[in-house]
């Protein structure tokens, strides 16, 4: 029983996104306890990012003036280019006193640790961590912290921190979702050239769609469409803007934050570096 009630005690991290210094200001204001950020060319935020080497020094003065916690992206899976550009932002964050750093790749993780061998290494949602046996592997490698696959069910975290107690397990509680495994899609790089596993996601899964006949339509159509097999159907709305068909609903888990805090995540993360203040 004593166990259960540390477990219930535990203090939750409430970490919101930081697209620039403008909106991590917005998101310590409004309650967050923890910003995560990075630059454009190494993180998974390529576009919509003005994040620059002199504002993390800003930002990092400002976030800890106010008790609170900065982490900071690098969990692009990194091409042999990105090497040079991943050590000199190394190089620079040692300048910095930020409190860890997110990675998704095996060589940056080498060198995150040879550059900054004291610093905190949480492993990101990018590298689909879906099972206890994967968590365990990443915690014995020295990760402190793995921020769960969206896939990965309430039955899944539950025995995740039953084997890996020691590991911190960090969730998204709120906003976009992607059709693919966590991310890992080809689509945007295949239809744009622009690879989301680089941050660079031109989301064509929400790409407005249309037949190309229909023109001059002016009323909404609702439509049906099923798999050869006829075993799923899925419903297509048709407005001015075009078909709306690869787009998932975002995430929202608000009603159920107690549940996966009892589950064992200590860290609630809400997605939407490219969105507004």
């Amino acid at each position: 029983m004593a166990n259960k009630s540390i477990e219930k005690n535990k203090k939750i991290e409430l970490l919101a996104p930081a697209g620039s210094l403008e909106k991590l200001k917005y998101a310590l204001h409004y309650g967050a306890d923890a910003v995560y950020c990075g630059l454009p060319d190494v993180s998974m935020r390529a576009r919509v990012n003005s994040f620059s080497e002199e504002d993390f020094q800003l930002a990092t003065d400002y976030v800890h003036a106010r008790g609170k916690k900065i982490f900071v992206t690098l969990n692009i899976y990194a091409h042999n280019y990105h090497l040079s550009k991943i050590k000199k932002h190394l190089k620079f964050l040692q300048k910095i006193d930020i409190d860890g750093v997110i990675i998704s790749d095996l060589g940056v993780l080498q060198l995150v640790r040879e550059y900054l061998p004291k610093i905190d290494i949480h492993l990101s949602t990018q590298a689909n961590t879906t099972n206890w046996q994967a968590a365990k592997f990443w915690y014995d490698l020295g990760i402190k912290r793995v921020v769960l696959a969206r896939e990965v069910t309430l039955a899944d975290i539950n025995e995740i921190h039953k084997k890996v107690p020691r590991l911190e397990l960090e969730y998204f509680v709120h906003g976009a979702m992607c059709m693919s495994y966590s991310g890992r899609c080809i689509l945007s790089k295949w239809m744009s050239g622009k690879s989301a596993n680089l941050g660079d996601c031109s989301q064509p899964c929400r790409w407005a769609y249309k037949k190309n006949n229909l023109k001059d339509k002016k009323e909404d159509l609702l439509m049906t469409i099923e798999d050869i097999q006829g075993e799923h159907q899925i419903e297509l709305e048709e407005d001015d803007h075009g078909t709306y068909f690869f787009n998932s609903k975002d995430l929202n888990l608000l009603p159920h934050l107690s549940e996966l805090r009892n589950a064992g995540i200590t860290s609630f993360k809400i997605e939407g570096r490219n969105k507004s203040e």
